[in-house]
């Protein structure tokens, strides 16, 4: 059987910023840790006391912070492997899965086909690949209590619903009740951007340190996700952040959230796609095709993937006028045709963005989809907060 314990571990602010700023930050001495949260001494050592005796942090052995600084101190530090969190991402092909520890190392890896979308048949297959995390290591069943799902649409995080997935054909789907009465588990279900996103800032990547920030995936969709002041933004209805459906061009195709325009109707690996073979008349080409049509120098590819960069670039400067981010992390399995849209991308980005707004870089990190389970693991240990 599972482990069910949905109680969040910290409750009070104190020991709720003591762990974070461990989680992302760790280890740091008492007295950095009440610079940092604005708390008395007295009140980091009263918040730490409770995690230290349930084994979820320790102290380091004494160390002195600078030669002649005065007596040693002892830093705090997350104990790793005092609780585990399985992160699943879900595309429209395959699962992904992760055991990960408290500092975010990835313990154990495992995947499935997907063949059938429906949302039973999706739950069934999930169920299955959890239970072949935990049984990799004999800890991974008594200490993991949190799954973290992460997957593309509109997420409402809260009720653990897909309200819409066009990537997966879903409508309504209460997809944390229907896992976690199949697995036990307490189920966090995320729009796979933001999980992204939350595992960039927080735990590794570019993101971390930064106050403002914002991550744009491109490929099969396009989407985005924003930080301000060191929060992720998620807006009134749960879709702030959802660079894909701007409108770029009124009279541009139409998108399958059902507006004209997109840019995800313009730069998607499929609009990209449709665009080569609506142009050539060729409808039995593959996207692999297409991209070796554009390498090899046919006008109609090329400009396909033109379009879609500018499209792309456009977006990003929207986005990057609107909340201006320190930096713009651009990922995907997209990023494997960068060379045939990378340029106009930047072109469009740097013609758009306002004054001092095009300061801010575009840096291109490719991540394999073990990193999007990596970022719905991070989505489960946000639950130990309340």
């Amino acid at each position: 059987m599972f482990r069910n314990d949905s109680r969040p571990l910290v409750t009070a602010p104190a020991e709720t910023a003591v762990l974070a700023l461990l989680l992302a930050e760790g280890p740091l001495s008492r007295v950095e840790l009440a610079r940092r949260t604005g708390l008395s001494s007295t009140a980091i050592t009263k918040a730490a006391r409770p995690l230290i005796d349930d084994g979820y942090l320790h102290e380091l052995a004494p160390e002195r912070t600078a030669p002649g600084a005065g007596r040693p101190v002892n830093p705090l530090a997350v104990t790793p492997d005092r609780e585990f969190f399985v992160g699943v991402k879900i595309s429209d092909d395959r699962l992904f899965g992760v055991v990960c520890d408290l500092r975010a190392r990835v313990r154990a890896t495992a995947g499935r086909t997907l063949g059938d979308c429906r949302p039973e048949a999706v739950s069934g297959l999930l169920t299955e690949l959890v239970g072949e995390l935990l049984d990799a290591e004999p800890a991974f069943r008594e200490r993991t209590r949190h799954l973290g799902i992460a997957v593309s649409g509109d997420v409402d995080r809260a009720s653990g619903r897909v309200r819409f997935s066009g990537r997966l054909g879903w409508s309504d789907v209460p997809l944390a009740a229907m896992v976690s009465a199949s697995t036990g588990l307490t189920v966090t279900v995320e729009n796979d951007v933001k999980a992204l996103t939350i595992a960039e800032h927080w735990w590794f990547g570019e993101g971390v340190g930064t106050g403002y920030f914002a991550l744009v995936t491109i490929g099969a969709g396009i989407g985005s996700a924003i930080v301000v002041n060191g929060q992720l933004v998620k807006g009134a209805y749960g879709v702030a952040g959802e660079m894909g459906h701007i409108c770029v061009d009124p009279a541009g195709p139409r998108c399958r959230c059902g507006s004209a325009g997109c840019v995800e109707a313009i730069a998607s690996s499929g609009a990209i796609l449709e665009a080569v073979r609506r142009g050539t008349g060729l409808r039995g080409l593959a996207f692999e095709q297409a991209v070796e049509m554009a390498r090899e120098g046919n006008p109609v590819a090329r400009e396909a993937f033109a379009r879609a960069g500018r499209a792309i670039g456009v977006a990003i400067a929207t986005l990057v006028n609107l909340v201006g981010p320190e930096r713009v992390v651009v990922s995907g399995e997209g990023t494997d045709t960068y060379d045939l849209f990378g340029q106009h991308i930047k072109d469009a980005y740097a013609s758009h963005t306002f004054g001092a707004a095009g300061r801010c870089p575009l840096s291109l990190r490719p991540l394999p989809w073990e990193e999007w389970a990596r970022g719905a693991a991070a989505v489960a240990v946000q639950a130990l907060f309340p």
